[in-house]
Protein backbone atom coordinates (compact mmCIF):
# COMPACT_ATOMS: atom_id res chain seq x y z
CA UNK A 1 0.00 0.00 0.00
CA UNK A 2 1.58 3.37 -0.98
CA UNK A 3 0.30 5.82 2.16
CA UNK A 4 1.89 9.26 1.12
CA UNK A 5 3.78 10.64 -1.59
CA UNK A 6 6.19 13.19 -1.31
CA UNK A 7 7.56 15.42 -4.50
CA UNK A 8 7.76 18.12 -6.86
CA UNK A 9 4.12 18.97 -9.25
CA UNK A 10 5.42 17.87 -12.50
CA UNK A 11 2.05 18.76 -14.22
CA UNK A 12 -1.58 18.03 -13.92
CA UNK A 13 -3.74 15.92 -16.50
CA UNK A 14 -7.63 15.61 -16.81
CA UNK A 15 -6.88 12.34 -14.73
CA UNK A 16 -5.15 14.28 -11.94
CA UNK A 17 -2.10 15.84 -10.79
CA UNK A 18 1.66 14.26 -11.66
CA UNK A 19 3.87 14.23 -8.60
CA UNK A 20 7.52 12.98 -9.28
CA UNK A 21 9.08 10.87 -6.52
CA UNK A 22 12.63 10.82 -6.78
CA UNK A 23 12.48 10.82 -11.03
CA UNK A 24 9.29 8.85 -11.14
CA UNK A 25 5.66 10.42 -12.19
CA UNK A 26 3.03 9.55 -9.95
CA UNK A 27 -0.84 9.94 -11.47
CA UNK A 28 -3.11 11.19 -8.60
CA UNK A 29 -6.64 12.04 -8.96
CA UNK A 30 -6.30 14.14 -5.89
CA UNK A 31 -8.74 16.47 -3.96
CA UNK A 32 -8.80 20.20 -4.22
CA UNK A 33 -7.00 20.39 -0.89
CA UNK A 34 -4.04 18.78 -2.75
CA UNK A 35 -4.27 21.35 -5.54
CA UNK A 36 -4.35 24.35 -3.74
CA UNK A 37 -0.66 23.17 -1.97
CA UNK A 38 0.82 22.13 -5.18
CA UNK A 39 0.19 25.65 -6.72
CA UNK A 40 3.09 27.04 -4.91
CA UNK A 41 6.76 25.73 -5.23
CA UNK A 42 9.01 23.28 -3.97
CA UNK A 43 8.25 19.76 -2.56
CA UNK A 44 5.28 18.48 -1.54
CA UNK A 45 3.52 15.78 0.98
CA UNK A 46 0.09 13.73 -0.45
CA UNK A 47 -1.68 11.62 1.51
CA UNK A 48 -2.74 8.70 -0.20
CA UNK A 49 -4.90 5.86 -1.02
CA UNK A 50 -3.97 3.22 -3.54
CA UNK A 51 -6.81 1.57 -4.99
CA UNK A 52 -6.54 -1.98 -6.52
CA UNK A 53 -9.08 -3.65 -8.87
CA UNK A 54 -7.93 -6.35 -11.45
CA UNK A 55 -7.82 -4.07 -14.14
CA UNK A 56 -6.10 -1.26 -12.84
CA UNK A 57 -4.03 0.11 -9.64
CA UNK A 58 -4.55 4.42 -8.83
CA UNK A 59 -3.85 6.44 -6.00
CA UNK A 60 -5.91 8.75 -4.57
CA UNK A 61 -4.60 12.03 -2.68
CA UNK A 62 -5.50 14.06 -0.10
CA UNK A 63 -4.66 17.18 1.70
CA UNK A 64 -4.36 15.42 5.20
CA UNK A 65 -5.16 11.91 7.46
CA UNK A 66 -8.55 13.24 7.93
CA UNK A 67 -9.79 13.17 4.03
CA UNK A 68 -8.66 9.82 3.28
CA UNK A 69 -9.96 8.51 6.30
CA UNK A 70 -13.07 9.80 5.02
CA UNK A 71 -12.72 8.55 2.04
CA UNK A 72 -12.05 5.27 2.78
CA UNK A 73 -15.06 5.27 4.87
CA UNK A 74 -16.98 5.82 2.53
CA UNK A 75 -15.65 3.19 0.30
CA UNK A 76 -16.87 0.97 2.61
CA UNK A 77 -20.38 2.18 1.80
CA UNK A 78 -22.77 0.10 -0.40
CA UNK A 79 -22.62 1.54 -3.97
CA UNK A 80 -19.77 3.95 -3.32
CA UNK A 81 -16.86 3.69 -5.89
CA UNK A 82 -13.85 5.49 -5.48
CA UNK A 83 -14.76 8.12 -7.98
CA UNK A 84 -17.80 8.85 -6.19
CA UNK A 85 -16.04 8.90 -2.60
CA UNK A 86 -13.34 11.15 -4.19
CA UNK A 87 -16.25 13.71 -4.86
CA UNK A 88 -17.54 13.74 -1.44
CA UNK A 89 -14.60 14.21 0.11
CA UNK A 90 -13.90 17.36 -2.28
CA UNK A 91 -17.19 18.41 -1.61
CA UNK A 92 -16.46 20.63 1.83
CA UNK A 93 -14.21 20.12 4.55
CA UNK A 94 -13.25 17.14 6.44
CA UNK A 95 -15.15 18.18 9.81
CA UNK A 96 -18.58 19.85 7.51
CA UNK A 97 -19.10 16.23 6.38
CA UNK A 98 -18.88 14.61 9.06
CA UNK A 99 -20.79 16.70 10.80
CA UNK A 100 -23.78 16.41 7.99
CA UNK A 101 -23.07 12.45 8.07
CA UNK A 102 -23.88 12.79 12.44
CA UNK A 103 -26.20 15.09 12.12
CA UNK A 104 -28.25 12.90 9.74
CA UNK A 105 -28.27 15.29 6.90
CA UNK A 106 -28.74 13.69 3.55
CA UNK A 107 -29.37 16.66 1.79
CA UNK A 108 -25.79 18.15 1.90
CA UNK A 109 -24.70 15.20 -0.26
CA UNK A 110 -27.73 15.21 -2.90
CA UNK A 111 -25.95 18.48 -4.36
CA UNK A 112 -22.79 16.29 -5.16
CA UNK A 113 -22.86 15.13 -8.95
CA UNK A 114 -23.24 11.29 -9.03
CA UNK A 115 -25.33 11.00 -5.89
CA UNK A 116 -28.94 10.83 -5.47
CA UNK A 117 -31.59 10.69 -2.80
CA UNK A 118 -30.95 7.12 -2.15
CA UNK A 119 -27.27 7.12 -2.03
CA UNK A 120 -27.16 9.98 0.39
CA UNK A 121 -29.38 9.10 2.52
CA UNK A 122 -27.27 5.22 2.42
CA UNK A 123 -23.97 7.61 3.53
CA UNK A 124 -26.22 9.16 6.65
CA UNK A 125 -27.24 5.61 7.78
CA UNK A 126 -24.41 3.87 7.14
CA UNK A 127 -21.62 5.64 7.98
CA UNK A 128 -23.56 7.79 11.05
CA UNK A 129 -22.90 6.02 14.12
CA UNK A 130 -18.95 5.33 13.56
CA UNK A 131 -18.52 9.14 12.45
CA UNK A 132 -20.90 10.59 15.62
CA UNK A 133 -17.92 9.35 18.07
CA UNK A 134 -15.14 10.74 15.90
CA UNK A 135 -16.65 14.83 16.48
CA UNK A 136 -16.99 16.32 19.49
CA UNK A 137 -20.84 16.53 20.44
CA UNK A 138 -23.21 19.61 19.84
CA UNK A 139 -25.90 20.80 22.13
CA UNK A 140 -29.13 19.51 21.54
CA UNK A 141 -31.24 22.30 21.00
CA UNK A 142 -28.25 24.40 18.49
CA UNK A 143 -28.17 24.34 14.73
CA UNK A 144 -24.76 23.65 12.79
CA UNK A 145 -23.49 26.78 11.14
CA UNK A 146 -23.74 25.46 8.36
CA UNK A 147 -27.03 24.31 8.12
CA UNK A 148 -28.55 28.33 9.40
CA UNK A 149 -26.69 29.97 6.26
CA UNK A 150 -27.30 27.24 3.69
CA UNK A 151 -31.03 27.18 4.80
CA UNK A 152 -30.94 31.08 5.07
CA UNK A 153 -30.18 31.09 1.00
CA UNK A 154 -32.23 28.66 0.52
CA UNK A 155 -35.35 30.94 2.22
CA UNK A 156 -33.85 33.45 0.10
CA UNK A 157 -34.77 31.51 -2.98
CA UNK A 158 -31.60 29.53 -4.14
CA UNK A 159 -32.02 25.92 -4.93
CA UNK A 160 -30.16 23.78 -2.26
CA UNK A 161 -27.16 23.35 -5.27
CA UNK A 162 -27.25 26.93 -5.86
CA UNK A 163 -26.61 27.37 -1.76
CA UNK A 164 -24.06 24.40 -1.28
CA UNK A 165 -21.93 26.44 -4.27
CA UNK A 166 -22.25 29.86 -2.84
CA UNK A 167 -21.20 29.00 0.08
CA UNK A 168 -18.19 27.08 -0.74
CA UNK A 169 -16.65 29.95 -2.11
CA UNK A 170 -16.77 31.55 1.47
CA UNK A 171 -14.54 30.98 4.83
CA UNK A 172 -16.23 28.55 6.50
CA UNK A 173 -14.64 30.26 9.32
CA UNK A 174 -17.26 32.99 9.37
CA UNK A 175 -20.51 33.74 11.24
CA UNK A 176 -24.15 31.84 9.41
CA UNK A 177 -24.96 35.63 8.95
CA UNK A 178 -21.42 36.78 7.72
CA UNK A 179 -21.42 33.94 5.25
CA UNK A 180 -25.14 34.39 4.04
CA UNK A 181 -23.86 38.02 3.21
CA UNK A 182 -20.64 36.90 1.25
CA UNK A 183 -22.48 34.42 -0.55
CA UNK A 184 -25.20 37.35 -2.06
CA UNK A 185 -22.39 39.61 -2.64
CA UNK A 186 -20.22 37.44 -4.56
CA UNK A 187 -23.50 35.73 -6.40
CA UNK A 188 -24.36 39.81 -7.17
Amino acid sequence: MISRLRGVPAGRTPEGLVLDVGGVGYLVAATPGVLRRVDGPGEVTVETYLHVREDTLQLYGFADLDERDLFVRLLGVSGIGPKVALAVVSSGSSAELRRAIALGDPARFQVIPGIGKKTAERIVLELKGAIAETIAPEPSDATPPDLVAREALVELGYSLLEAERALAAVDPELSPEERVREALRTAA
